[in-house]
């Protein structure tokens, strides 16, 4: 069973592996054994990463993709296969949100987080399943999505929707790229805790929102990895279109 865990000699796109979470999930896989393909915008943030892993004794590639473009995608996933002569995995990462009233909310942000988080991955996941399928190999899609896409979060409705869409998208690829060997699922994480957001939750308010958590602590990126292996292993090859809350308890936390 340990070995069906491994995902070495495998080649993993990771987007938005700048920062935050994707930078965790390419350092991750890499130490796992993977080949990464670590995209985003910003490409020194991504050259300093790939250094970083070979530092370590890990294989990683950068490209410079903006998710919300489908050219800059289409010639990005191009470019990874070239790269690793293979694409196995791909962790659909990128996102953005925006804390503001609805009634507040211009179309610029609300497109913003959309073209992102929903358009972003459609495009990123299309493109790497057609490789995948062209290829022969079949292989393994992790959306990152997030418990408001389960639930609601005041001040949140774009990001909330956005999220609440790309579960439904997971599932939707999920039953049509089954036939190709594709299996697509997703993470639905709660409060993680990241540079971004340790400040506020520092903070009162912050600290009056980790209560409501029935383990009363924010998750650490590593209280992913778990997840994340197991989803993109062989150890999940009959688990399509499923959705994996990782929260400490947050969606069955009591009203």
């Amino acid at each position: 069973m340990r070995d069906r865990l491994e995902v070495s000699g495998k080649a993993m796109l990771v987007t938005g592996a700048s920062s935050g979470l994707g930078r965790h999930f390419a350092r991750l896989l890499a130490e796992a054994g993977a080949t990464v393909i670590a995209a985003a915008r910003r490409r020194d943030e991504l050259e300093q990463l790939v250094g970083e892993i070979g530092a370590a004794g890990g294989k990683a590639h950068a490209v410079v993709m903006d998710v919300t473009d489908l050219a800059s995608v289409r010639a990005g996933i191009g470019e990874a296969v070239l790269l690793a002569a293979r694409l196995d995995g791909l962790v659909n990462n990128s996102g953005v949100t925006d804390t503001v009233p609805l009634f507040d909310q211009d179309e610029a942000s609300w497109d913003r987080i959309l073209n992102t988080n929903l358009k972003g991955a459609w495009a990123v996941a299309t493109q790497a399943a057609r490789h995948m399928s062209e290829g022969g190999q079949g292989g393994a899609i992790v959306n990152i999505a997030s418990i408001l896409g389960l639930r609601q979060g005041g001040q949140l409705t774009a990001y909330a929707t956005s999220k609440a869409a790309l579960i439904q998208l997971t599932k939707q690829m999920a039953l049509e790229w089954a036939r190709h060997g594709i299996r697509v699922n997703a993470l639905a994480p709660g409060y993680i805790e990241t540079d971004f957001n340790r400040e506020f939750f520092a903070s009162e308010a912050g600290r009056s929102m980790i209560k409501r958590i029935p383990q009363r602590r924010l998750g650490q990126p590593s209280d992913l990895d778990g997840a994340l292996l197991l989803l993109l292993s062989d150890a999940s090859a009959y688990i399509t279109g499923a959705v994996l809350a990782i929260d400490g308890g947050h969606l069955v936390s009591s009203l």
